[in-house]
């Protein structure tokens, strides 16, 4: 009698997106379909310490959920106390982000992303270079890795790798979704009551030809190009805002030079991506180095056209900065235009983002006290 056949495994169902209302669903790479078991399996890894080379940092040390998935700090801190050259930027919408860091037009997924913070050694961020095996043992020897891997990624004969763990936490943060902020119930939920009356001036000075905000920090995640299914593929953006101009050259800190970096080009020195200003009221400081406190002074920077340091090793007069866009080229406003645009700033913060369980730590908190 022949043995029975072997039914295949039923293709996973379809993931079912929780998508705010105005909000198109996100791309995903082919490589890596979503479904709920690499979610799940993301989520906990995006919180996991033992996924750095001494245990001591998580994804989540960097990009904390009640900072709106950043730091709070100016630039970010590493697991071996290394301090990053820039700030941790807002995870918030990530799904849709062009490209992704500060500065490099090549990075385009969050599956390769994932391995930077993971594997890069300078500066030391996750702590995981030449450690990967060990880490990875880890992870095997833990009750429940080995089993939520597989389920995971089930056509994998040894699901538990680096590629793999970098797929689940992508596939994790295509899900930190935040559309629930006082603009949104304004604009998509038509509740007239939703944003206050400085607000809703703030809101038309932010959307003004004058002030040109909404043209850098624009669409429906208030940042640069964005990418979503039925969408053709966008060119991406960088600016220079005129924080510096050392010795009147254009020229950025060594350690901060923007794109110039990646290209080589003069014109793209001092060029970074505009981040999203969702929730951008708890993102302090600001800049791509955290180089200014508070929303008043960052309104101050794009008005006077440019940053002014007077002395010192970065002294210069970044309104005059030649490479600086053109789009930062100054505007008056007065004391109630500042704080009514600072108002609108702060009705693009999501309090259901930040406090949303399904994106909250899912280790036991007896596991570790200080998470």
């Amino acid at each position: 009698m022949p043995a029975p056949r072997e039914r295949p495994s039923p293709p996973p169902a379809a993931y079912a997106w929780r998508l705010p209302r105005g909000f198109p669903v996100p791309v995903v790479p082919a490589d890596n379909p979503q479904t709920k078991a690499k979610v799940d399996l993301g989520r906990l890894l995006f919180y996991e310490r033992s996924l750095s080379g001494n245990g001591s940092y998580s994804c989540a040390s960097c990009h904390r959920q009640d900072l709106a998935f950043t730091d709070g700090r100016a630039r970010a801190l590493g697991s071996t106390g290394e301090t990053h050259p820039r700030s941790a930027m807002s995870l918030a919408n990530v799904a849709y982000s062009a490209t992704l860091t500060w500065a490099d037009s090549r990075l385009r997924r969050l599956e390769d992303q994932a391995l930077i913070p993971m594997l890069n050694d300078h500066p030391v961020e996750m702590g995981l270079a030449g450690r990967q095996e060990e880490v990875l043992g880890r992870i095997r020897s833990a009750q429940r890795y080995p089993s939520l891997f597989a389920a995971a990624f089930p056509e994998a004969d040894d699901a538990v790798t680096m590629t793999n763990a970098a797929r689940a936490i992508a596939a994790f943060e295509r899900t930190l979704l935040s559309g629930d902020s006082p603009y949104d119930r304004f604009v998509y939920r038509g509740d007239a009551a939703a944003l206050s009356a400085p607000a809703k001036r703030g809101m038309r000075l932010f959307f003004s030809d004058r002030l040109h905000c909404s043209v850098c920090h624009g669409g429906f995640t208030f940042s640069g190009p964005v990418a979503f299914v039925g969408l053709r593929p966008l060119d991406p953006v960088f600016h220079n805002t005129g924080l510096y101009n050392l010795g009147g050259t254009g020229a950025y800190p060594e350690d901060n030079p923007g794109l110039w970096k990646v290209t080589g080009k003069r014109e793209d020195m001092g060029r970074f991506r505009a981040p999203t200003l969702r929730n951008v009221e708890l993102t302090a400081p600001y800049m791509h180095d955290g180089s200014i406190a508070t929303l008043e002074e960052v309104v101050d920077h794009y008005a006077r056209g440019g940053r002014t340091i007077e002395d010192g090793p970065y002294a210069g007069t970044g309104r005059d900065n030649p490479l600086k866009s053109e789009l930062v080229a100054g505007f008056e406003l007065d004391a109630d235009g500042r704080q009514d645009l600072v108002e609108f700033l702060r009705s693009l913060t999501d309090r259901s983002f930040l406090t949303d369980p399904s994106l909250s730590d899912p280790h036991p908190p007896a596991r570790d006290p200080d998470r």
